[in-house]
């Protein structure tokens, strides 16, 4: 877009959706990106439906878990949490009232939503910017058929697939693998665990996966992959829709 674009959007419109993903790597079958190519290609499917427009992506982010592999980019905590304070501020003074990153690298999101809070006081009162993650609405039903989606062991054919939907020309699947952390069977849901583990331990994935797979992406296909794009715009909608009625059913202070 031109900037007299913008400008026009802006006369009618207020939300803007921006990408947030990772440069880290993602097998020896994966593009370093895929974690900005899915949010990237849910936002483009989704901006017409809420009245958005799609800023650039953020490619580089918090990969503290992964430190250790090739091709890894990444930016320190306060670095990153600045920068999305900057991003909202910047945004709100271009006149946008929504700003919505939507992520696709989970190790982000505590720091996005942190730093959002950080500049809701630089912000007009009609301004909300917050994070999403375009798994976050997805259902029971949703995490089965994806075996285990971001919590679980096969998370990367999800994500292969996506990218092979996308554009099959990043992904290699002659190259593709398949390998599983060493993780003892579980007795509690595995997300407090991995946070509790990964999170507060640079270079955890690293010593974790040799290849840095996680999961089967031998299975990977297109139709897998368009299935769970669409089933990721239908989460990230329906997150937008209830943060909206939480917005509007609060009263002001």
């Amino acid at each position: 877009m031109t900037n007299p674009e913008v400008e026009a959007f802006l006369a009618s419109h207020h939300t803007v959706i921006v990408p947030t993903g990772a440069t880290e790597q993602h097998g020896p079958h994966a593009p370093l990106l895929t974690d900005v190519l899915i949010p990237q290609e849910i936002a483009r499917r989704i901006a017409s439906r809420i009245g958005a427009v799609v800023a650039p992506p953020i490619n580089y982010t918090l990969s503290y878990p992964h430190v250790g592999f090739k091709g890894l980019v990444h930016v320190r905590i306060p670095t990153f949490m600045a920068l999305i304070e900057d991003l909202c501020v910047a945004f709100a003074s271009t006149g946008f009232k929504r700003i919505i990153f939507l992520n696709g690298h989970y190790d982000n999101t505590y720091a996005i939503a942190y730093a959002c809070a950080n500049a809701a006081e630089k912000l007009t009162k009609d301004v909300k910017a917050f994070p999403v993650n375009y798994w976050d609405g997805m259902t029971a039903a949703d995490v089965d058929e994806f075996a285990g989606l971001k919590n679980g062991l096969h998370a990367n054919a999800a994500e292969t697939s996506a990218v092979l939907a996308i554009n099959a020309s990043l992904v290699d699947l002659e190259r593709a693998n398949a390998e599983f952390p060493p993780f003892p069977e579980f007795t509690v849901n595995t997300g407090p665990v991995h946070t509790a583990f990964f999170f507060t331990s640079p270079g955890s994935v690293y010593w974790a996966t040799k290849s840095g797979t996680w999961g089967d992406a031998r299975r990977a296909t297109p139709q897998m992959g368009e299935r769970y794009l669409e089933v990721g715009v239908r989460s990230t909608l329906a997150v937008l829709e209830n943060i909206e009625k939480t917005f509007a059913a609060m009263p002001p202070r």
